[in-house]
């Protein structure tokens, strides 16, 4: 699917994860969130990043959902089921969504630019590897990046950076 084709609903969910990311960096946190919806749209759970307020580099919300998808749905559901989230998802989040059997991935900005936006805000660079979803997790449809929401996002990356100056 191209970005061009998203639905109505599509773009909701995709507003709420920057809502939720905005969230995350209120809170202290770098600005990331995610939804999951069911094959209907409606949503199922929702996170928001807590790496800096837990001190675990690990607590990304699309983990944190593929872990909640793994205990509350059935594999028909998981597979069925959509990732909405503000970032494309890291190497580490792409493999456990892969061993969940989570369904498609629509991401607002990929690794790529935001790998760029560190760079030019004088952020460090992830510890790693910036990679697409597909080259960790092949067999899953991903539709991302999203303009112009991505420049939002990039907005929040950028405040993300100013707190930390």
């Amino acid at each position: 699917m191209n970005a061009d084709d998203l639905t109505p609903t599509d773009l909701t969910h995709l507003r709420r994860c920057i809502q939720l990311a905005a969230e995350a960096l209120d809170a202290g946190d770098d600005p990331f969130g995610s939804v999951l919806a069911d094959a209907d749209g409606a949503v199922l759970a929702e996170d928001r990043n807590r790496e800096t307020t837990t001190a675990d580099p690990t607590a990304h919300p699309e983990l944190a959902l593929s872990r909640w998808a793994a205990t509350n749905l059935t594999p028909r559901q998981r597979s069925t089921a959509t990732m909405y989230t503000s970032g494309e998802h890291c190497p580490m989040c792409s493999a456990a969504h892969a061993w969940v059997g989570l369904g498609r991935i629509v991401y607002i900005h990929s690794a790529a630019q935001l790998a760029g936006w560190r760079a030019e805000l004088g952020r460090p660079a992830s510890p790693v590897r910036s990679l697409p979803i597909s080259e960790i997790a092949p067999g899953i449809a991903v539709t991302g990046p999203v303009p112009p929401l991505d420049k939002q996002m990039r907005d929040l990356h950028t405040r993300a950076a100013e707190r930390r100056a």
